[in-house]
């Protein structure tokens, strides 16, 4: 079967062998795979990846042990965690100590024909929803942890800094959930996605207002966005980072411990906060399709996909 190989920041195709799925694990045929900013940040050297990226996808299960999931299409959570330490009692698998993490962190990910994921990741997709919007339940989950997180009172306004592609679902999950969103971003084409959504928009094209919002969401994607989101911030804000990005990130600390800045990091989300998502006509996903490129393709796809002003990338089988 061919599978995507990334490896010194270089993205070449392989042939390799289906993979056996371990006991309580399922057998995926992969349906559409989404490139994002985590991916690309492999390719520059994060975690000193080598192996098959990918973990936003849509995937029709193959074989498994539980009879009802065989040949329906399935969403999937990426951490694999142990489900027996003290965090996975709590229902906080994604802090497994012991966990592995689809196509970041010792487990090969989606961008192959076939992979394998524990059954209890999985997630149906329901009949009604197509593909193509289907594969932004991993992105759509990550928005969602934000409320999960942060008790923002409903109907406050939350600025969010960056038009990228978590940038522009966040800002939609927020409003869509009844927030006053203020997006600010470089680019007026993306903001238009967010702005068709409801959301205010603003473009970056002067100084960003300073110490004016309660809640700040840093989603860059740039070493710059934090010193950026932590200015806007009010004394006693919160400002919450969804950025992932490859390297140090300097900033002076002395503002965020005068103003008395609460500082949340913000990660992988529920799937069932997303799922219901999907058919909501406030998250305009269709929009943010920049490109899509058959699997013996990816070479081009990552290429794609890293050029400036492009938003979601997808592999098709």
């Amino acid at each position: 079967m061919l599978a995507v190989h990334l490896e010194a920041g270089v993205v070449t195709l392989r042939n390799v062998p289906v993979p056996h799925p371990p006991p309580g694990s399922a057998l995926l045929r992969l349906l559409c795979a989404g490139i994002c900013n985590t991916d690309l940040e492999l390719q520059r050297g994060y975690y000193g990846f080598a192996g098959t990226p990918g973990h936003e996808f849509v995937a029709e299960v193959v074989d498994c042990e539980t009879p009802a999931l065989r040949g329906r299409r399935v969403a999937g959570e990426i951490n694999l965690a142990c489900r027996q330490c003290e965090w996975c009692r709590q229902g906080l698998g994604r802090h497994c100590p012991h966990r592995t993490v689809l196509g970041i962190v010792n487990q090969p990910g989606a961008f192959q024909e076939f992979f394998t994921l524990p059954e209890p990741n999985l997630h149906l997709v329901p009949d009604e929803i197509p593909t193509e919007r289907a594969v932004f339940t991993e992105p759509l989950a990550a928005a969602c942890e934000i409320l999960d997180q942060v008790d923002i009172p409903r109907g406050d306004t939350v600025a969010v800094l960056g038009d990228g592609k978590l940038g522009l679902l966040i800002a939609m999950v927020l409003n869509a959930q009844g927030y006053q969103v203020h997006q600010f971003g470089r680019h007026q084409t993306k903001l238009r996605i967010a702005a068709g959504a409801g959301v205010y928009i603003q473009p970056v094209d002067a100084p960003l207002p300073v110490a004016k919002y309660r809640w700040v969401v840093d989603a860059t994607g740039s070493a710059d966005g934090l010193r950026a989101a932590a200015a806007m911030a009010q004394p006693r804000g919160t400002v919450i980072l969804k950025s992932t990005v490859h390297g140090t990130v300097a900033i002076d600390s002395a503002p965020l411990i005068v103003n008395e800045i609460t500082l949340v990091g913000s990660r992988c989300g529920r799937f069932e906060a997303a799922l219901p998502l999907l058919s909501s006509p406030l998250i305009r996903l269709e929009e943010m399709v920049t490109a899509q490129f058959p699997l013996a393709e990816a070479p081009r796809a990552f290429g794609a996909a890293a050029t400036r002003g492009a938003l979601k990338v997808l592999l098709l089988p």
